[in-house]
């Protein structure tokens, strides 16, 4: 290899941080054709992991630096939500360490590519295609290692748990997830909920607030969230809250 294509090389391996996926688009946009990535290929500089995607021969990658990638070279708006944005930050009722389920949110239309979903990572992924809020409202970068990941702050990540409420999360565990946000910045919970489009969602929130007697629920502006008419039932056979127009279930109601 001439000393320009060696100088190109480590060019490209500084350029990322140690332990995430080079997408091939992302390279050959930042001139490394794709007649230039396999003859790194066959060089042992790198090693493909599926169609579009390679990794620096000699590092274990995990999924995490594949999302690093699609989050920061592909610009994709999918991030870590839900639950495991709340285990990531240590306020997860129940811990995610044993389970292989990890749950992540994007806007409609948004698609996890296939490199990710058919490389064995060793985890379940759940693709939560959701609008309920803005794109990048609220996310956060949490450090992992030597680079960042996008996840949703504390607040978000409850509402997305909401959002899976009551079939793909138990709402007993929501509110001892809220009784533990103690320290939730009032101008943000403000803000979500102003930009919450789903009133079930807006609706349980608040009403997991007040029973929690969290001191920041008096800092909120009602006038400025939408929680629309009527009765909502969250369950078919459950508890009546007039305060709030919602049927919820009878555990979460005597809780």
């Amino acid at each position: 290899m001439s000393t320009n294509n060696q100088t190109k090389i480590n060019l490209l391996l500084q350029s990322q941080p140690s332990g995430v996926v080079f997408l091939a688009s992302w390279l050959e946009t930042n001139g490394y054709s794709r007649d230039l990535q396999r003859r790194y290929i066959k060089s042992g500089w790198l090693r493909p992991i599926g169609r579009g995607a390679l990794v620096r021969t000699g590092q274990n990658v995990n999924w995490l630096g594949a999302l690093h990638a699609i989050q920061n070279q592909a610009k994709s708006k999918i991030h870590i939500g839900g639950r495991s944005a709340l285990n990531i930050h240590g306020l997860a009722h129940y811990l995610e360490m044993e389970e292989k389920k990890r749950d992540l949110f994007a806007p409609r239309g948004t698609f996890l590519p296939s490199w990710f979903i058919n490389f064995d990572w060793g985890l379940e992924f759940i693709l939560h295609k959701t609008d309920f809020l803005p794109d990048d409202a609220a996310l956060v970068a949490v450090e992992v290692k030597n680079f960042t990941v996008m996840i949703s702050s504390p607040t978000r990540a409850l509402m997305e748990c909401l959002y899976l409420a009551p079939r793909e999360f138990n709402l007993l565990e929501a509110y001892q997830i809220m009784e533990g946000l103690t320290a939730l910045r009032p101008v943000e919970v403000q803000f979500l909920l102003s930009k919450c489009n789903s009133v079930k969602i807006a609706r349980l929130f608040l009403y997991l607030a007040v029973k929690a007697r969290h001191s920041w629920v008096k800092h909120l502006d009602m006038s400025k969230v939408d929680i629309g008419k009527g009765k909502r039932s969250i369950v078919t056979d459950g508890v009546f809250i007039p305060d709030f127009q919602i049927t919820i279930p009878s555990d979460l109601a005597k809780a």
